[in-house]
């Protein structure tokens, strides 16, 4: 085989196999202490960074992360809850809840939640559960069949320490993810300061994440420590358009947990962006020609800033993407409807698309695809003409 068939055989393989633009996924390795950690986009689901992010950790009291959700989810928000002896002397930090107390659930739940109370955490438990023990094991159902994580194992509402009480930082970004979903829960965790009224306590609740007062937009969550977990900490935050859920778990200290996550949310605000590709109702032509694609909600995805993005929808109605040399799916995005109205694009057809900041979408077709075909095709013949002159001298000797 000449030397000239051999190049044209690798150009062609280049042009249609491989994307224009490529860049490395590799994750930078960041300055971290805290011994499990991982970094996801609110949005999107997509995971950012991560080291030993499936490893079982103790999660102290992000534990009522859980706990808060389900409660909020039970639409018993309103319903007044009674304080029993077990509540009344739990161990570690509470809202000093007194025997036989009445409050309101919801009132509870803030106590839970920004206060980190542990009794707050058995009187939701036993008035949505009965028991402690029963509602864990709603506890561990919640979390496979609504959120769709299946590490996680809680023994109990608050976060206190037992061997089977253990869950992965992917496991708790998901379901803080599911929880931030919820603007009852979203307002619960982003709130600094709310005045206090029980039996026993005369307070202003102040929420006991730092991160709220010390990072530019952040929106929550929950922090947590016991002996055998060490520090663990929840934070999110949001900044043009962007949302970030950060998950530490087992710092050497407080400070360290919090310098964790700040990092972990710089370098997240620093590199990526959650980009819209299209809004809900687009529809997408299908070959059969009877019906079309719909997009049954805006459909977003996490890519690094500045960096080119394309997609096509296949047969099956995936959105299939390719970024930086990498392909992800997306499924579960589209849904058929019946054809009618103007067809906005073929489902066979690539389409580059650049997002802004603000959400305006900006089609570009073929355009940034072409440029680089072209590019190549210039250097082909450049190399090409060598090739030739090459073989032609050989012939000749």
């Amino acid at each position: 085989m000449s030397s000239l068939v051999r190049f044209m055989s690798i150009m062609i393989v280049f042009l249609f196999l491989f994307p224009v633009t490529v860049w490395s996924s590799n994750q930078e390795e960041l300055p971290i202490n805290s011994e499990a950690v991982i970094l996801i986009d609110a949005t999107t689901g997509q995971v950012i960074y991560e080291n030993r992010a499936k490893d079982r950790m103790y999660p102290a009291s992000i534990t009522k992360i859980v706990t808060g959700i389900m409660a909020i989810e039970s639409g018993r928000l309103s319903e007044l809850a009674v304080t029993s002896k077990r509540a009344r002397w739990a161990e570690g930090t509470r809202i000093y809840l007194a025997q036989d107390e009445e409050k309101r659930i919801e009132d509870i739940v803030y106590g839970l939640l920004m206060h980190s109370g542990n009794d707050a955490g058995i009187v939701i438990a036993e008035h949505l559960g009965g028991t402690v023990e029963d509602f864990a094991i709603k506890m561990n159902e919640f979390v496979r069949e609504k959120v769709g994580v299946y590490d996680s194992h809680f023994m109990n509402p608050h976060g206190l320490f037992d061997e089977q009480h253990y869950t992965t930082a992917y496991d708790m970004a998901m379901i803080s993810r599911y929880a931030m979903q919820n603007p009852t829960f979203r307002t619960m965790v982003s709130t600094k300061k709310r005045p206090w009224h029980g039996e026993e306590w005369e307070t202003n609740l102040v929420n006991h994440n730092k991160l709220l007062w010390r990072y530019e937009g952040a929106t929550g969550i929950k922090n947590g420590y016991v002996n055998q977990s060490g520090n663990t900490l929840v934070a999110s935050a949001k900044r043009e358009g962007t949302e970030l859920i950060a998950v530490a778990l087992k710092a050497s200290g407080s400070e360290k947990v919090y310098a964790d996550t700040s990092t972990l949310l710089d370098y997240g605000f620093d590199h990526f962006e959650t980009r819209r590709l299209f809004t809900k109702g687009k529809r997408f032509e299908r070959s059969d020609g009877g019906s079309l694609w719909e997009a049954a909600e805006d459909v977003y995805y996490t890519v690094k800033k500045n960096e080119s993005l394309s997609y096509r929808v296949d047969e099956e109605g995936n959105i299939v993407i390719g970024t930086g040399g990498v392909k992800q799916v997306l499924k579960g995005k589209l849904k058929i409807v019946e054809s009618s109205g103007p067809k906005d694009e073929a489902a066979n057809m690539m389409s580059s698309v650049r997002v802004h900041n603000m959400g305006n979408v900006e089609n570009d077709g073929f355009i940034s695809y072409l440029v680089g075909a072209v590019v190549l095709s210039i250097l082909a013949v450049f190399i090409l003409n060598k090739l030739r002159k090459k073989d032609n001298q050989s012939k000749n000797m």
